[in-house]
């Protein structure tokens, strides 16, 4: 591992020139470290002839693959790379394309017909692809021949969005030294080597499949099978073929794993040194099954996209793992905090606060959100638990109103909006229900103007949100249910519906 790597670039040059650093499994396209290099610093380039400057931001469509890692790599360096969720809508684009103030949006050449639309007239589009031997290309000429200056530790590499409960998401600015931090914590924390070959399950315009599957690989000169999506049927071979030691998941992708497998360790399994679970809790039960199936350590960790996504780990053997813990801060400062900004004892709960070198100091262009969230250094994280005697912590709820469905954080304020655009509803109120497999789903409640069918609700909302977003019941009610004030409390809402309890 190199310490010194203080930028993306420094990260990618650390490692031997011709080892592999990239596995396509279902093309059997290895790609090594020198490739990488190439192809990303040609983009870069590219993109620094389309006018991208270091305070340029480039939006990316991308299923996982080799063009998205190139893609994020090389805009992070040209300027800022913002990476969305390829199955938003249009009018999703073109929220998050005009929020970050994207120069270009780089897309495959089928697929992205939303993108597309939603950035046609507002932004320079450009399509990559990647050929049968692994080239990853950029379509058309650039307007001249500048190229990509190298950025500093205290560049801003990657805009990425919370997912926050109040209207208009935050961005994040995750600089280069943010990034690099969080690689490093993570590789420390699990021993990664060059002989370690992790698995990207998750996607890649989420900080966890970004950071802990392939970057912190990249920092190591270790290898990263990236398939174009995940799936349980061809997952074990993959596993077997590639030799996988390591792999890191949610855990509705685990249970899926789970419910492919019988009670055999599957073939594939042998080469792993430890499983990990991140971005939403995990069962203790889910995680025993695990360990007794798969015949590996299951690792349970905390992150957040605020700290370039790594706070808190559960050690590897023969270190302590607790069932129901997510660990200890791993190169982080936790404390947990009072209403007042006091810091309390430990078994005392409270807020979760954290202090570190991967955690941003700031959100991008928003004093009202740094006051709220940022106390003399500390970032708030929103989530509640509490410290056990040896540092090791436990979360005992959110006190944000998040959806966590399978890892995804879903805003319930942004699909209330949807459904009071359909001309019958007159109140709309999201919430998140406990599921067996996702953790929780989404369902809403509304108030209707003049009788209308559920299904054609649920149907105006298919066409505005992404399918993760849309709420998979809907209770049509003559009330809302609010407390004394007049305020509206989703988890009250989600009992007097359900009966569920989050």
């Amino acid at each position: 591992m190199t310490a010194k790597a203080n930028t993306l670039l420094d990260l990618l040059n650390a490692a031997p020139p011709g080892r592999s650093a990239i596995v396509i499994p279902e093309a059997r396209i290895h790609i090594t470290y020198r490739d990488l290099i190439e192809q990303v610093m040609t983009l870069a380039d590219a993109l620094a002839g389309l006018g991208v400057r270091r305070d340029g931001r480039v939006a990316t469509a991308f299923p996982n693959g080799l063009p998205a890692i190139v893609s994020f790599l090389a805009a992070s360096i040209a300027g800022a790379a913002a990476p969305l969720n390829p199955a938003y809508r249009q009018d999703e684009f073109s929220f998050y394309l005009e929020d970050v103030g994207a120069r270009v949006l780089l897309c495959p050449p089928e697929g992205a017909e939303e993108a597309r639309k939603a950035a046609t007239g507002r932004v320079l589009i450009r399509t990559v692809q990647m050929d049968q031997r692994g080239v990853v290309r950029i379509e058309g000429r650039s307007r001249n021949g500048r190229s990509a200056e190298a950025p500093g530790p205290d560049d801003v590499a990657l805009i990425l969005h919370t997912s926050g409960s109040t209207r208009r998401p935050q961005r994040v600015p995750l600089r280069h030294r943010n990034l690099t931090a969080s690689t490093r914590n993570i590789a420390t924390t699990y021993g990664l080597t060059r002989t370690d070959v992790s698995f990207c399950a998750m996607p890649l315009f989420h900080v966890h499949g970004l950071v802990a599957s392939t970057l912190s690989a990249f920092l190591v000169g270790g290898v990263v099978v990236v398939p174009s999506k995940f799936s349980p049927l061809s997952f074990w071979r993959a596993a077997r073929d590639n030799h996988v030691s390591w792999f890191s998941a949610v855990p509705t992708l685990h249970q899926l794993l789970l419910a492919r497998t019988g009670e055999e360790r599957p073939a594939g399994a042998q080469g792993l040194r430890f499983i990990r679970s991140c971005s939403a809790a995990l069962l203790p039960e889910t995680m025993r099954k695990m360990e007794h199936v798969f015949g590996a350590p299951v690792i349970e960790a905390y992150g957040m996209t605020e700290a370039s996504h790594q706070m808190c780990s559960n050690p590897l053997p023969p270190g302590e793992r607790k069932a129901g813990s997510v660990g200890q801060g791993t190169g982080v400062r936790v404390s947990i905090m009072d209403p007042e900004g006091n810091h309390l004892e430990k078994g005392e709960r409270g807020e979760v606060v954290v202090q570190g070198p991967n955690v941003i100091q700031g959100y991008d262009n928003s004093p009202e959100a740094d006051a709220k969230f940022f106390t003399k250094g500390w970032f708030h994280t929103g989530d509640q638990g509490y410290l056990d005697d040896d540092g090791y912590l436990s979360l005992t709820g959110r006190i944000k109103e998040l959806i966590n469905r399978g890892g995804e954080k879903i805003a319930p304020r942004e699909i209330d909006d949807v459904l009071l655009l359909h001309p019958a509803v007159a109140e709309a109120v999201a919430f998140g229900v406990p599921h067996p497999s996702w953790g929780e789903e989404v369902e809403a409640a509304v108030v209707l103007r003049e009788p209308q069918k559920k299904s054609d609700i649920l149907a105006f909302c298919r066409e505005r949100l992404a399918d993760f977003k849309c709420p998979k019941k809907l209770y049509i009610v003559d009330t809302i249910p609010r407390t004394a004030t007049g305020k509206i409390q989703r988890n009250v809402v989600a009992s007097a519906m359900t009966g569920a309890k989050k």
